[in-house]
């Protein structure tokens, strides 16, 4: 039997190969960055093609760093950038236009009119989503309706419309040859599209955003066969697919209901497995799919959706130049000792959970003469902070579960100043596990249960084992009082967009 199992992680701003032994352990990874575009304010692209070719590269030089050959995998995974929206040409493979990407505003008024009387909450009950400029389905209506020639290419069955997961199965699989049309129930769930009783499309929502039903992939459960790998990963069984932040809670062995993780990256992503039971939102956060094994029900997760914290530091790298490596941030931050009463509010895409108003834009409040770049760099790594305490509060009037402790993964988990911070916030312990890109690890997770790699979900869930431990150390009244101030911040970022 194969010793190893490779995952790919296609994300916002890279993609990797990473390939993993039978303890979780990593034995070899390549990384790629890949182009934002930024057309117009609020607009937010990525080249389709670009990403395919960085993800065959990163597979290539993935192994290598690996020392292994494709022919020593016993299957590969794929994790994904969610909501971000293809469309392309079944014939000739190429897209219509770039992709639109998740954090992109442009259909706002789309959203809005699709909203009607009814507002936000017109879709919710059909697909756990509010109605926002974040999701899929949307986009695709944008594209149909500003892409010359497009409305009609569509109409005739000669498009396709994907998520990232897609739009790299079909080429992996085979592109206009035979590649396959699929997205997992993770990734659908995020289309606005998807009921999640049935997990199958729903035609009136389809109507709805004038989607001709031929575009849609077919929905597959998240722990199964998809296909053969065609390339570098020629012969290789593809077999795990999951949205990214999904693939986290599988990665962080989250299998038992209650039990919740954050992941620090682009966005900050916090989610809660509720079991198979699905539970609706009454307080802004998103009731989504958190996966599926082939031939069992669904297991839901309650999800609060941060736009902007990782993305946050790039902005003040390189839009702001306050520091040339965003490693820097931590020791800037660490200059003073309290963020001067700066708070920083970074709503570029407008607010996602708990708020859901994409009228909002960013804040920088409370500036004085005495506020330095120290005070910024810290503002902003507190601003992550904060958003993930507003998504708490928010999971736990939904659930009634207290949260007790917060496993964290991801990018910006390394920063032991915003950990900490985080923890005092919270007033629970914060974890890091040991292997922190959790990610790439739950979709090679999903791909090895498919494949038999790893015999079930307690042997995967043994693999776990904690890094680093925060605990909090902030006193009651020194909380409220960030808190409310907080508050003050996000208030002056509402209605700024007529």
């Amino acid at each position: 039997m194969s010793k190893f199992v490779g995952a790919i992680d296609q994300g916002t701003t890279s993609s990797r190969f990473m390939v993993f032994d039978v303890a979780g352990r990593v034995v070899g990874s390549a990384q790629q960055e890949h182009r934002q575009i930024f057309p117009k304010p609020g607009w937010v692209e990525h080249d389709p093609v670009e990403i395919w070719e960085t993800t065959k590269a990163v597979i290539v030089a993935g192994l290598a760093d690996a020392g292994i050959t494709a022919a020593d995998l016993a299957t590969v995974g794929l994790t994904n950038q969610r909501e971000t929206t293809i469309v392309w040409n079944r014939v000739t493979g190429e897209p219509v236009t770039n992709a639109i990407v998740w954090q992109d505003t442009r259909t706002d008024q789309i959203v809005s009119d699709l909203g009607g009387e009814v507002g936000i909450d017109r879709f919710r009950a059909t697909t756990g989503l509010p109605l926002a400029t974040y999701f899929a389905g949307p986009k695709v209506t944008w594209i149909l309706d500003n892409v010359g020639g497009v409305e009609f290419l569509a109409n005739a069955g000669d498009l396709m419309f994907g998520t990232i997961d897609s739009w790299i199965l079909w080429n992996l699989t085979g592109g206009p040859v035979k590649g396959r049309h699929v997205t997992d129930v993770t990734n659908a769930s995020r289309t606005l599209l998807m009921d999640l009783d049935t997990l199958a499309w729903d035609t009136g929502l389809a109507e709805a955003m004038r989607i001709p039903e031929a575009m849609l992939p077919e929905i597959i459960p998240s722990v199964g066969r998809v296909g053969i790998g065609t390339g570098p990963l020629a012969g290789v069984a593809i077999s795990g697919v999951l949205g990214d932040q999904q693939a986290a809670l599988f990665g962080q062995a989250c299998f038992g209901v209650g039990e919740a993780k954050n992941t620090y990256g682009t966005g900050c992503f916090l989610l809660m497995n509720t079991g198979t039971e699905k539970i609706p939102s009454t307080s802004g956060l998103l009731t989504t799919v958190g996966y599926q094994i082939d031939g069992q029900p669904p297991v839901y997760a309650l999800e609060g959706s941060i736009a902007i914290a990782g993305a946050l530091v790039q902005w003040l790298r390189d839009n702001l130049g306050l520091f040339e490596d965003a490693s820097q941030i931590e020791a800037m931050a660490a200059s003073v000792q309290d963020n001067g009463d700066v708070y920083i509010v970074p709503a570029f895409s407008g607010l996602f959970a708990p708020h859901w108003r994409s009228d909002a834009r960013g804040v920088i409040a409370g500036l004085t003469r005495f506020a330095t770049k120290a005070h910024l760099a810290r503002a902003s790594l507190e601003a992550t902070a904060f958003q993930t305490r507003e998504v708490i509060d928010a999971m736990r009037k939904d659930s009634g579960v207290e949260l007790t402790t917060l496993k964290v993964d991801g990018g910006m988990v390394v920063n032991d100043l915003l950990m900490q911070f985080q923890s005092d916030l919270l007033d629970v312990p914060v974890v890091r596990p040991k292997v922190n890109e959790t990610t790439a690890l739950g979709a090679a997770y999903a791909a090895g249960l498919a494949e038999g790699f790893w015999d079930g979900l307690d042997s995967v869930a043994a693999n776990w084992g904690e890094d680093r431990r925060w605990t909090p150390n902030m006193e009651t009244d020194r909380r409220a009082a960030l808190l409310t101030s907080w508050d003050k911040a996000v208030e002056r970022t509402l209605n700024w967009v007529d």
